[in-house]
């Protein structure tokens, strides 16, 4: 039986998996390993320390629907449905309802959609339908070819042998593995001409007895150099409960987060909060804060002429893919993953 090991467990890693173990007719054996403690990346959702049911999404808030791809991703015949309604179907997306002030028009036909169990909820949706055993804490840093395999080392622990590997973490990161990978990466001004934009969210955890009210669910902010995009995380999802209070979520606009980046966090956060009541005058405090830095937020600049993914070998199979060979949003993420799915299943 093949070892398929996917390194990063974000949108494109999960489907990916996902889609090899609906769609290949051989048995393999799926693992995916990532570096952070839980499934997600970009599509992050953060618990509050003080209550474990209160989430909020630091990453991705909201997911776009288009006519144009959701038409696309239809074609393919092994899914039972898109990868819309799929989601739609298990209850991990529902229609956003909530008004977003400032979000630019949209082209007809077009629908946003919310996961009220948070944003990592899809990708531990396709993850769970892989049946892929998946390893959080295992940070990939060498790769080397051993005859017909790969040998995979991480920061701890014993390296580990596959006969195909995909990498989906961003760009900057595939550059940094050390090992025979370098030798390949014939294509490698490609790969550093990738940019990615940077920015740091806030999550803010509120008592149950706290009332945040204002007219929006969210809200594009244009007329402050830090804050961006305000929402009330849990007025967004459309979750009411008793168990906890709100939930708001911050992010800050990209020249603030490349500026600031190398800044300590605790200084960072000063600021967004200082700025944030600026924005939102009489803010309630909150009961906790989590900060999170995102260095690599979005894809300004994907690497050219390779759409979906590069494979930087054939025999055995070394293949990269995700938003960065595409653009930053789900329908991106998709895009990549059926390549790289397509790729993996011919290598096999």
């Amino acid at each position: 039986m093949s070892r398929v090991l996917i390194v990063g467990a974000g949108l494109t890693g999960g489907l990916c998996a996902c889609l090899l173990r609906r769609g290949l007719t051989n048995p393999v054996q799926l693992v995916v390993w990532d570096k952070a403690r839980g499934a997600g990346g970009r599509m992050s959702t953060c618990r509050s320390p003080k209550n474990l049911l209160c989430t909020v999404d630091l990453g991705a808030q909201y997911i776009t629907a288009t006519p144009y791809y959701s038409k696309i991703h239809k074609s393919f015949i092994f899914l039972l449905s898109s990868f819309y309604q799929e989601l739609l179907m298990h209850g991990i997306f529902k229609p956003l309802v909530g008004t977003v002030e400032g979000m630019m028009a949209m082209e007809d036909g077009t629908v946003n959609y919310v996961a009220p169990s948070g944003t990592s909820s899809i990708v531990k949706h396709y993850l769970r339908e892989s049946g892929a055993e998946v390893l959080f804490g295992h940070h990939v840093t060498h790769v080397y070819r051993r005859g017909p395999c790969w040998e995979v080392h991480r920061k701890e622990g014993s390296p580990e042998q596959f006969d195909v590997v995909v990498l989906t973490m961003p760009i900057p990161q595939i550059l940094q593995l050390q090992g025979d990978i370098g030798s390949l990466l014939s294509e490698r001004q490609k790969l550093e001409d990738v940019s990615y934009s940077s920015r740091y969210a806030l999550g803010l955890f509120y008592k149950a007895s706290v009332q945040i009210s204002v007219p929006w669910v969210a809200k594009y902010v244009s007329n402050n150099p830090c804050i961006r995009y305000i929402a009330t995380d849990d007025k967004k999802r459309n979750l009411v409960s008793e168990e906890f209070g709100p939930t708001v979520v911050v992010h800050t606009s990209v020249p603030f987060g490349i500026e600031h980046m190398e800044e300590a966090t605790e200084e960072v956060q000063a600021i967004i909060l200082q700025e944030l009541q600026k924005v939102m005058p009489g803010l309630p405090e909150p009961e906790t804060i989590k900060c999170q830095k995102w260095r690599y937020s979005q894809v300004t600049r994907s690497v050219a002429d390779c759409p979906g993914q590069m494979t930087l070998l054939t025999k055995p199979l070394l293949v990269c893919g995700g938003d960065g060979f595409t653009h930053s949003n789900f329908d991106g993420c998709i895009e990549s993953a059926l390549k790289l799915f397509e790729v993996v299943k011919s290598s096999l």
